[in-house]
């Protein structure tokens, strides 16, 4: 599904040159479960962002499904991006002015679908994450567990080929964490490509292959031995 190629990802200022990728350079399979370890600074959101065409590499090449797509303008990447990827993020990123229903809608309505289709969709997903009785609420009036369970149908009512999690569980305790790692996996069993950046050992052990980075560069690739 994913092939990149001497991926370099450089940020400059004035002053500075940060180098946050320095040629990256793996493979993940269609219906993999992948975790991305490493420090914090290694690279590991840049590589995500890149991966799921919210920024571009500075230098090296980026397939997708076969196709190239380093250098493609900003109108071609969101349409891939909308009609394949669904993103999970630490901070939820739900919108505060709209509810749970509305929220888990959006994507579906950019993707152009019709009204009744949508809401079919949309109850569909939250009946699955046990959210039905919560469409109405706002964001503010759920629990992290619960806004992350939300953040999650979201990602996934548009049934896309990849999910982008970065950091899912970092702002949830243990129980929620475990909980919203389980619905992560259940997808994955499903058939949907998953790619997780994580300091969490205990979420990775979720994984079935563990990329591990050290400033900008892929310094491990290890297959979980006990999964088959």
């Amino acid at each position: 599904m994913i092939r990149t190629i001497d991926l370099r990802k450089v940020f400059r200022t004035d002053e500075v040159e940060t180098i946050a990728l320095n040629g990256v350079t793996t493979e993940i399979r269609a219906g993999e479960f992948v975790a991305v370890m490493g420090p914090s600074g290694c690279g590991k959101t840049t590589l995500l962002n890149i991966i799921g065409f919210l920024d571009n590499p500075t230098a090296g090449e980026y397939y997708f499904l076969e196709e190239k797509l380093s250098g493609l303008n900003e109108k071609s990447r969101a349409r891939i991006r909308k009609e394949n990827i669904g993103f999970v993020f630490q901070n939820f990123n739900l919108i505060d002015e709209l509810t749970v229903y509305e929220n888990v809608e959006l994507p579906l309505i950019y993707l152009g679908k019709r009204g009744g289709e949508r809401k079919k969709m949309v109850e569909n997903i939250l009946e699955q994450m046990e959210l039905l009785h919560r469409k109405k609420h706002f964001p503010q009036q759920l629990s992290g567990g619960q806004q992350q369970r939300v953040a999650v149908a979201r990602a996934v009512v548009t049934t896309p080929r990849l999910i982008l999690a970065d950091e899912p569980t970092g702002n949830l305790d243990s129980v929620h964490g475990d909980e919203v790692m389980g619905l992560l996996k259940d997808l994955n069993e499903k058939g949907t490509t998953i790619i997780m950046v994580t300091h969490s050992q205990r979420d990775a052990d979720y994984s079935q292959r563990i990329i591990r980075l050290f400033d900008g560069l892929v310094v491990s690739e290890n297959i979980r031995e006990h999964l088959t």
